[in-house]
């Protein structure tokens, strides 16, 4: 319950950052690498720490 617990920690923290890069940054291209990496590192997180 401990590592469900930290990785939604961590998805909010990321969605955070998120946020606060996207609205910073007005090129489409850059928002969408973003999100995509974003995206990639809470996979990462999901399939090496919760599978």
């Amino acid at each position: 319950m401990d590592s469900h617990f930290l990785y939604y920690i961590f998805c909010i923290i990321c969605l955070i950052v998120g946020v606060v890069l996207v609205k910073k940054v007005a090129g489409c291209l850059f928002k969408t690498v973003c999100i995509v990496v974003v995206l990639a590192i809470l996979a990462v997180v999901y399939f090496l720490f919760l599978k």
